[in-house]
């Protein structure tokens, strides 16, 4: 496998998969957010300094195999032409003439953008199915995509000299853009820097922590978040719970918790991961207070109560002030922190102190020398709304994958490479 930084790209096409599946404004279809733009450029002008051409490919939001024109990435076109600083190229169809000719003629110091892979259902490899069909009439239309995938692949790698995958987002599919292509350039093949960026992040978290390791997690619910749970414990110290999978662990201590969400079936599950910390020594850390509502609705009445004494018809959406002056401590004091998952409903203004705060103490920490990873939506966004990403040692650009990675687990588009 090459690294991108050791490879020549003087006089070579390379097809690079990268991640515009970037959020538009509803009426105009102006790119709101460039953040996954701006984190492919750096792959992008190496190539282009090197003296090679650049075909780019991605999805945009789940048109599900059928082209529509809001998921069109021509919308994208401005903005990356703007930051990229030249005129980019354009082919309405990747799979079309347009896509063949224009990849064909690319001369060195040009960029190509291809359209939408999803408007094939050939990229995520699925067939769309009516209801009622048999399991014989399944598995011959998932074997006529399968097929097909195979022509798409052939296609998509036919138009350039090596290939680079730089969807990190992504990473997690066994897609035919980030897994199954690499198999069409055993020997020139690699990562980009964004993906290189963000492998480096994790395995320090996972490999090489400076001490004490602090893993906060928030978001709704216990089950998403127990596979990550369990691979930490081993390498943590301290683990902070908030967000809405909080009511799960109070409820199995005996607390009262209102209306609040709670996974019923696992409250054993919550007991387990507490005794489990307690053998590795992880120091585990539940909110002590909780800003309380009677409806779920950003203007709701609000109360505050201890963690465990939610008042009956009310739902706890954010921590206190006792919690996030305890949480804050923790972190200041930490040398490697990784964030997954919010600490309340932080997309009502009422409900969102709680995980802006741990935004800044995270950013207060870093100041300090500690590494911090942020991952997940809410979390990225509540770094990017308190304007503190720059004071963030590094912050993920997928959610899911970083997820999947730090569970353990192996990623499609990582293996394809690496192999």
């Amino acid at each position: 496998m090459y690294k991108i930084d050791n490879y020549n790209f003087k006089g070579k096409k390379a097809i690079i998969r990268v991640d515009f599946n970037v959020p538009l404004d509803k009426k105009t279809f102006e790119v709101t957010d460039d953040t996954r733009i701006r984190g492919a450029l750096p792959s992008i002008k190496k190539i282009l300094s090197d003296g090679g051409a650049v075909i780019l490919m991605s999805h945009l939001g789940r048109p599900d195999g059928v082209a529509q024109e809001k998921y069109s990435l021509k919308h994208v076109l401005p903005t990356f032409s703007k930051l990229i600083g030249k005129d980019v190229k354009f082919a309405d169809d990747c799979m079309g003439e347009s896509a063949k000719n224009l990849s064909a003629n690319l001369k060195s110091g040009e960029i190509l953008l291809l359209e939408n892979l999803r408007f094939y259902v050939e990229e995520e490899g699925k067939p769309k199915l009516p209801e009622n069909v048999t399991d014989e009439e399944k598995k011959a239309a998932k074997d006529a995509v399968k097929k097909r995938q195979k022509e798409f692949v052939n296609q998509l790698s036919s138009y350039a000299d090596c290939y680079v995958n730089d969807a990190f987002g992504t990473a997690h599919r066994a897609h035919a853009s980030t897994a199954l292509i690499a198999e069409h350039f055993p020997d020139n093949s690699m990562f980009g820097y964004l993906i290189q960026a963000e492998l480096n992040a994790m395995n320090k978290v996972l490999n090489n922590p400076g001490k004490p390791l602090t893993a906060i997690m928030g978001g709704a619910k216990v089950s998403d978040k127990i596979l990550l749970i369990e691979n930490l414990l081993p390498k943590i110290d301290n683990l902070i719970i908030g967000g809405g999978m909080t009511y799960t662990f109070i409820k199995a201590l005996g607390g009262k918790i209102g209306k609040s969400l709670c996974e019923e079936d696992k409250l054993d599950l919550a007991l387990s991961i507490m005794d489990k910390a307690r053998t590795q020594n992880v120091k585990v850390y539940l909110p002590v207070d909780a800003i309380n509502a009677d409806n779920f609705d950003a203007n709701a009445n609000t109360s505050l109560t201890e963690i465990n004494m939610t008042p009956d018809g009310w739902m706890g959406l954010d921590i206190g002030e006792k919690s996030i002056k305890i949480f804050s401590e923790i972190i200041e004091n930490s040398k490697t922190i990784l964030w997954n998952g919010p600490m309340g409903v932080f997309e009502f203004e009422k409900f969102s102190k709680g995980t802006s705060s741990i935004a800044k103490a995270i950013a207060n920490a870093t100041e300090k020398g500690a590494f911090s990873l942020v991952g997940g939506g809410d979390s990225v966004s509540a770094v990017n709304k308190n304007n503190l990403a720059d004071k963030i040692s590094y912050v993920s650009t997928g959610g899911g994958a970083m997820l999947e990675y730090m569970e353990g687990k192996e990623l499609p588009g990582i293996k394809a490479i690496k192999e």
